[in-house]
């Protein structure tokens, strides 16, 4: 991993992160991405790329203030839409991603925070958040932006399925 560089999201890894995750089976759109980069020209968020041999292979936004879930409005730093291709996995590329975002949040605020997805295709993922630190906040499981009740059967396995986490300086 010695032609890894961690550097700024650009207009021309849109479409190639998306081609790359389809390529493996996933559902990602050019467009998704060139969100991201806009809410980083508006400074609402840092958006980070790995970067190998020229070509992108992960990716990391850090929103300065959640959106989303029990810890919008809070004004905490929250990593949104983490990646690293599933042929890159297991060589570090995800830790320094992590590694450069929580870098950015901790000058920010003692807590960053996160949401991960419930489904096995989130799996990996979880794992790393776990023996990163980040522990649940306690609310329970959330679907579409909202706390599910208890023993409700209003939900899916799906990417809105999500359970929120933070993690301490």
């Amino acid at each position: 991993m010695n032609d890894l560089t961690i550097r700024p999201l650009r207009l021309d890894d849109c479409a190639r992160i998306a081609e790359a995750e389809r390529a493996q089976g996933w559902n990602a759109s050019p467009e998704k991405y060139a969100r991201r980069l806009s809410d980083a020209e508006a400074g609402l968020c840092v958006s980070l790329v790995a970067e190998l041999d020229g070509a992108p292979v992960g990716y990391v936004n850090l929103y300065h203030a959640a959106r989303h879930g029990p810890f919008a409005g809070m004004g905490l730093p929250e990593i949104v839409d983490f990646g690293v291709l599933e042929r890159c996995r297991r060589h570090g590329i995800g830790g320094m991603l992590m590694d450069a975002a929580e870098a950015l949040a901790f000058l920010e605020s003692d807590i960053v925070t996160l949401g991960v997805g419930l489904h096995a295709g989130y799996g990996a993922a979880q794992r790393m958040y776990v023996r990163r630190g980040y522990v649940p906040d306690g609310s329970g499981v959330w679907y579409m932006d909202e706390p599910l009740a208890p023993y409700s059967d209003a939900c899916a396995n799906d990417d809105d399925l999500v359970l929120y986490l933070s993690k301490h300086k």
